[in-house]
Parts: C-alpha cells; structure tokens; sequence
C-alpha cells in the first residue's frame, strides 16, 4: 500500500511539472503574439518575415560609414555598432561582430549556411559566414539593408597642440562641433592630476575630445583646422610652454581618421612644412579637472599662443 502511495504521489509531481512547463510554453509564445511590432512595408516583410533577400548593392547601408548603432527594423533593438562595420565587396552591409546577445544564429535546413535573426522578434537578417578572412575577427555577418534602421551618435576626434585651454577655445565655435573637452592621452599612468601632467612624469600630452557631427563638418576639415591652430612644427612645446605635454600630436580612433591624417601630413610636407606631428592610436582619455574645462569662456581670457592661421585652401 505504501508503495502505490508513492506511485501515486511521483506521478502527481510528474503531471504538475508537466502543466508548469506547458504554461511556460503558452506563455511565451503569447508574449510572442503580444510584442508589438513597427509596421512593415510588402517589400520588408518579404525580406523580413518571409526570408527573403534584397538585391546586392542596392541597399541603402551597403556604402554606409557613419558612426551610430544598426537597429532591428521590426522591433528597434540594437544589433551592431559602426566599428563593426566593414566593407567585404559583397554588395551588402558586413559586419565582423554583434552586439552581445541581439544576433541568433540558426543553421539553415539544408546545412549549407547560418542565417542570422535578431534575438528579441526573430526578424530575418541575412547569413553569416566564418573563415573568410576579411579582419581580425574572421567573421562577416552579410546582412540585408532593408532590415536596419540606423541611429547616429556624434563621432570623436582626439587632438593635442599644446595648453589644452587655446585648443579647446578654438574647436569649441566651429559648426557641427557639439562638445570639446580637456584632458590628457597618450601616458602610463591612471588617473593621472594636473600637476603630474605638469612635471612631465607620466608621459601624457594636454588634448582635447571633440564630439561632432560629420554630416556637418568632416574629420578632414578637423585636422586641418588642427594645424592651422597651432605651430605643428615645434617638437615638445607650443610657444611658452615646453614639455613633452605640450606635443603635437593627433589621436586617431579608427584606421579612416588615420589614413586622412598621414594625408594631410603628406601633403604639408609637399608644401615645405617640416611636421613634427605625431599620428598615435586613441587610448584611454583622461578628463582634466573642471578647473579646465571652458577655460577661456569663463575667465573671459583670450588664448596666448594659439591663433588661426589660414594653411589650406
């Protein structure tokens, strides 16, 4: 009798588990039916819902270069980010990396490819593809234009020309420039003080980070107001003040900032400037003290050695 009673009772909690979990089920794909999604054009959802594809080099982020995040087209959920983004040639948008958990990755029926959807409405968003070789990361999501939306974010640059005070003045009123501001890059030391920087013990350069628009004002047209500013010339100083935090020296944040900037060297160079400039990757940027920032807005002070001085044409 004991026995059947434990029979009884085992097959009791079998069934619950079994309810429970069917009510897992039924909820989940009730929230499915719940989500709401943005409305979809015949041709969106063919591509979109229906797995379809769009015809290469036709999609409207194919070219695309600009410095923001790639959304889901049905649910706006953040797929990549433009440093992901990579020209393969392939006539659709490539990326080598996903934002962390927004991409599924399902093998097709047939086992001959990965199709990729995003995590949170299941959206069709093209294939993916290992072992190709195309950067670092040996990965290229192929993806349908049709399926993103885009939303931009102000890009960077990063410069030193000496007292971050007078090359902060003079970015601070160009158009498309949203925000400078003061610190230090460029050394050995975290966190490093004002007065550290000062004594030329940790190797940093005074900058500036600059926050633009570039459908406004072009990387380009940064660096070279850069060099009209200051006296790229001048190694470890800038006028009065000398140290290897007064450097020149130009930051660059990505492989294009950096193909522009050997440019425009290249190009002073054939104009009879000797550039002592220096072209540095972007590492970590400090923020300078609140001491430094709008220096010379609030002190209603004018910049002793920098001054625009027009170079290009």
């Amino acid at each position: 009798m004991k026995h059947i009673l434990i029979a009884k009772q085992t097959d009791v909690s079998m069934k619950a588990v079994i309810i429970l979990l069917v009510v897992v089920m039924f909820s989940t794909i009730q929230g499915k039916e719940k989500m709401e999604f943005n409305k979809l054009t015949i041709e969106e959802e063919r591509i979109i819902v229906n797995k379809g594809t769009e015809q290469p080099f036709t999609g409207e982020y194919n070219k695309h270069d600009k410095a923001g995040n790639y959304t889901c087209k049905r649910c706006d959920a953040v797929l990549y980010e433009s440093s992901a983004k990579f020209d393969s040639g392939c006539g659709w948008p490539s990326f080598d990396d996903e934002k962390e958990g927004a991409v599924k990755h399902v093998p097709d029926a047939d086992g001959m490819r990965t199709e990729i959807i995003c995590a949170n409405c299941e959206a069709h968003l093209g294939h993916v593809f290992k072992g190709e070789k195309f950067t670092e990361k040996n990965t290229r999501h192929c993806v349908n234009s049709i399926s993103l939306n885009f939303t931009p974010v102000p890009e960077e640059a990063i410069f030193a020309g000496g007292c971050f005070w007078g090359v902060e003045a003079l970015f601070s009123t160009l158009d498309g420039v949203s925000e400078v501001v003061s610190g230090y890059i460029g050394g050995k030391k975290d966190n490093p003080l004002y007065r550290e920087v000062c004594n030329g013990t940790t190797g940093h350069a005074e900058a500036v980070r600059i926050s633009y628009d570039s459908e406004v004002i072009s990387y380009e047209e940064l660096a070279k107001h850069f060099f009209e500013i200051h006296d790229f010339t001048q190694v470890n100083r800038q006028g009065p003040d000398i140290g290897e935090q007064y450097r020149t020296a130009i930051f660059y944040k990505n492989e294009k900032q950096k193909e522009t900037v050997n440019m425009i060297i290249k190009q002073l160079f054939r104009m009879g400037y000797d550039v002592a400039t220096t072209v540095e990757k972007a590492d970590k940027f400090w923020v300078a003290d609140e001491y430094h920032q709008d220096y010379y807005d609030r002190t209603g002070k004018t910049p002793y050695c920098h001054i625009h001085k027009k170079i290009f044409e």
